[in-house]
Formats: C-alpha cells, structure tokens, sequence
C-alpha cells in the first residue's frame, strides 16, 4: 500500500486520501442547515433467472438537490450450488458483509483523518452465521438471516493502542450500516403497479 502523507493542496489539508478542510467544511454547512445533509439513496433491480438477479445504483438526492451519476453501478445477486443458485454473483447476505466492511472501514478512516491520525492500514474479516430454517419457512425455526456476525479488525496507524481502539468504536457508533444492521430501520414493501 502506499505511504499516506499529509498533503496540502490549495489550502486544503488531506490525510489518509481524504480532503479534511472540505470534511469539516461539509460540517460546518450542515451545522447551519440540517436539511443540507437529508438523503435518499435509491437501488432499482430485475430478476434474471433461479436465483440470478441484477441491481442497478445510480440516481440519488443529497445537499438539497438531485444527482445522476456518469455511469450506473450494477451488481448481480445469485446463490452458491449448495441452495440452488448458479454461482454468478455474490449473494445478498455476502453482499450484506461487504456493505458492513466497507461502511466500517470508510467510518474508521474518516474519522481517524480528523482526528489527524495517520493510517497506514487497515484489514477487516467478516463472518456471519445464518440458518436456512428460517429462510424456507421449517417448522420451529423463526430466525431468517444472520444469527451473528463477527469482525475481525486490524488497524496500523500513528496512534496508541487505546487511540485505535477508541477509532474502532467510534466507527461502530457512525457507521451508517453497522446502525441499520444493529437497531430496527422500518422497511416498507408495496406492489408496484
């Protein structure tokens, strides 16, 4: 990996590839008008075939206006043999994991960066355990999806051992996808006709 520095580009501090003066710029323009930081994210998607399905990511609302990104992301969704899939793609509950890795990671390095702390790596595992029971509807099983989830966490950075810690919790606290995971979010599903 490459060595981070502490770069200045234009009056602009950036530590560990994020741009701190417009970090806590955003902040101070949310500071002075919530709705600036009010979000809709949005994801559209299509049934391929068996267990093989296709998302599509792109338009979103945020700083009180719409936005189009240059270029859709697409993921496809399958499931592995094991439970009937054809191996395509990752599955939801993997992608569940990477979207919990990535949101950890990206809260962890952010705010290490304003506290002014210096990264130079870090590595997550994830693992979590879930039952089919659940899923396929088996008599005297409840639970569908994860029963636990396990983080494994490695962090290199120019702070003690407690500093990285504490960065360890603090991007648990702010990190949009371990909270949506970890508290009760109300999800609303309609036919579309």
């Amino acid at each position: 990996m490459s060595e981070q520095t502490v770069v200045k580009t234009s009056q602009d501090t950036v530590l560990n590839g994020v741009n701190v003066t417009q970090l806590f710029d955003v902040i101070e323009v949310i500071k002075e008008n919530g709705e600036v930081a009010k979000c809709e994210l949005r994801a559209s998607n299509e049934w391929l075939d068996g267990a093989h399905n296709r998302s599509k990511i792109n338009g979103y609302y945020g700083a009180l206006e719409e936005h189009t990104r240059e270029k859709d992301f697409i993921m496809d969704n399958d499931e592995p043999p094991v439970v009937l899939g054809t191996d395509k793609a990752a599955n939801p509950m993997e992608y569940l994991l990477h979207a919990l890795a990535g949101c950890i990671t990206t809260s962890l390095v952010y705010h290490a960066s304003a506290k002014g702390i210096r990264v130079e790596k870090v590595e997550a595992r994830f693992e979590g355990d879930i039952d089919l029971r659940g899923f396929f509807g088996l008599p005297g099983y409840n639970k569908v999806g994860y029963e636990q989830i396990r983080v494994f966490i490695k962090v290199e950075a120019d702070a003690s051992k407690k500093e990285i810690e504490e960065l360890v919790k603090l991007a648990q606290r702010r990190s949009p996808v371990f909270n949506t995971i970890t508290n009760p979010v109300p999800v609303n599903v309609e036919l579309d006709n």
